[in-house]
């Protein structure tokens, strides 16, 4: 597929979308009381999840066919410039230590690289070239889910992402805020969730941002839902890298058994601190490589691994 060309006229093409619209209400924001202006962007801030709301069975079936890729071994990729960027490889980190995820099984990719994540790297959103270089360094698969994140839904890196995987036969999701955007058009599941003009002008780093916050929290959280990563609402493959997380590890497993806390580090220690491994030798009396081998069998899914012991 061909990238998006570049309007020849940007400051008209920005002008028409809702997220840089010009607010002459709060032109005089700056003459305000602090606890005022809080109020405002208070205020902005709570219709962002009526928005997200709007948006939830385009969100649905998109991560119904992110979980049918990543059952078959694909990754999930993220890709976007600046704050959506950010946010990308902000959830693509937290999901190993949530989910244990394995590493590279869940990515972010900025326009710019890792320098990008704290400053700005001149040019780099206005390049789909960079997008395709940055997913062909992957060595992308038809198994593999990327999502192009832009709040304007026009950002070119975002955008050839998309377009780049989609005609490598990866699934494509495009993550928009603004209606009738390029990135949910050159998607196979677009998402626009439109949260309108910011408080301050063109700064999406605000409701856009958190709409985006919200919908990637969505896609990782219930795609792993979908792969068994959870027992129920517990974090059954949390993976306990320090003291806090230990802990949480033990209060799962009480909590997943009732079991006593003796019998809750015996089943730990059996079962090399993995979380879903001991809850399933306790609730199935089965010593840890049991408990392994069935976990193995079933895909990972504790529920049906505790069917299978129970016969």
């Amino acid at each position: 597929m061909t990238s998006t060309p570049h309007h020849p006229d940007l400051r008209s093409q920005l002008e028409s979308l809702t997220t840089e619209a010009f607010r002459p209400e709060l032109a005089e924001i700056d003459q305000l009381p602090t606890l005022d202006i809080a109020r405002l962007m208070n205020g902005e801030d709570a219709a962002v999840p009526a928005a997200v709301a709007e948006r939830l069975p385009e969100i649905a079936a998109a991560v119904d066919a992110i979980a049918a890729r990543m059952t078959r071994g694909g990754r999930l990729v993220y890709a976007g410039a600046g704050t959506a960027g950010r946010l990308g490889v902000l959830d693509a980190s937290e999901c190993p230590p949530t989910f244990n995820t394995a590493p590279g099984q869940v990515v972010g990719l900025i326009a710019g690289g890792p320098d990008a994540m704290v400053t700005s790297v001149e040019g780099a959103e206005d390049s789909a070239e960079l997008a395709r270089a940055d997913l062909d360094a992957l060595g992308l698969t038809a198994d593999d889910t990327v999502v192009g994140v832009s709040a304007s839904g026009r950002t070119p890196y975002a955008v050839g992402a998309v377009e780049h995987a989609r005609a490598l036969g990866a699934l494509t999701v495009g993550l928009a805020c603004n209606a009738g955007s390029a990135l949910a058009a050159a998607a196979e599941h677009g998402i626009e969730v439109v949260t309108g003009p910011e408080l301050i002008t063109g700064s999406t780093r605000l409701k856009a941002g958190t709409a985006q916050k919200l919908v990637l929290n969505m896609l990782s959280t219930i795609t792993m839902i979908r792969l068994g990563k959870t027992y129920g609402n517990l974090m059954v493959d949390v993976r306990a890298s320090n003291e806090k997380l230990r802990a949480r590890s033990r209060r799962i497993v009480a909590l997943a058994t009732g079991a006593g806390d003796d019998e809750i580090e015996r089943a730990l220690t059996a079962t090399d601190g993995e979380v879903k491994h001991a809850i399933l030798a306790l609730l199935a009396d089965v010593d840890g490589p049991t408990a392994a081998r069935l976990l193995e069998d079933s895909g990972g899914h504790l529920r049906a691994a505790l069917a299978a012991a129970r016969g």
